[in-house]
């Protein structure tokens, strides 16, 4: 079974993610150690919570550069939520630098009438990336669970997955770049269309250890 190491930086419930992973066919591992990244075969980066502090604990545990290292060694790398927006450069949310993985900010949802934010709840997804591995066996437009009150606007609109709406504001749901992929939503509470995201992305995990 393929070992995925799921990145703790105490930025959230880790448990949900790491059950997810166990029922389509990984072995998480919960770690902070640089060498666990190193050896897994892939990397999950979760996070619920504030943009600052989830990329101060990161840095204070020496995460950065194994983190940029593990994707630019081609490892398949799935961030979730929190772990999606600490790619990007900056956040709207606050004033430590990101991880720049990612060119682009994080924006915060503009008010408008008859919305609330955060954004929460079910939403569908729009595919802008069809092909894209992790929507395999998906119907068109998915409902998936989302909790967020900023979203990422990446500068090269081509790495974009899927896009959901919320309001008038049309915004990134999703990015993926060669082993790169992240999602704003979380698939370990999407039902069965997330645990087919994250079974998707265990068979591209599956894929590379085989090549």
């Amino acid at each position: 079974m393929p070992v995925i190491a799921v990145v703790d930086y105490d930025m959230g419930n880790l448990h949900s993610v790491c059950k997810g992973l166990e029922k389509v066919g990984a072995t998480p591992q919960i770690t902070h150690a640089a060498k666990d990244l190193e050896l897994a075969d892939a990397v999950v980066l979760p996070g619920v919570g504030a943009f600052d502090p989830a990329v101060q604990h990161l840095r204070s545990l020496d995460l950065e550069q194994p983190i940029k290292d593990t994707i630019s060694s081609g490892k398949p790398f799935l961030g979730i939520c929190l772990g999606l927006q600490i790619l990007f450069e900056s956040s709207a949310e606050g004033t430590q630098p990101g991880l720049g993985i990612v060119p682009g900010k994080v924006r915060r949802f503009q008010p408008e009438p008859g919305i609330t934010i955060p954004h929460m709840g079910w939403n569908q997804l729009e595919f802008t990336q069809p092909k894209s591995l992790l929507w395999e066996h998906l119907p068109a437009n998915p409902w998936v669970y989302f909790v967020h009150s900023y979203y990422v606007d990446p500068i090269n609109p081509e790495v974009r997955a899927a896009t959901v709406t919320h309001g008038s504001q049309t915004i990134t749901a999703a990015i993926a770049h060669e082993n790169l992929t992240a999602v704003q939503f979380h698939p370990e509470k999407s039902s069965n269309i997330g645990l087919q995201i994250l079974s998707n992305f265990v068979a591209q995990v599956r894929e590379k250890i085989a090549a």
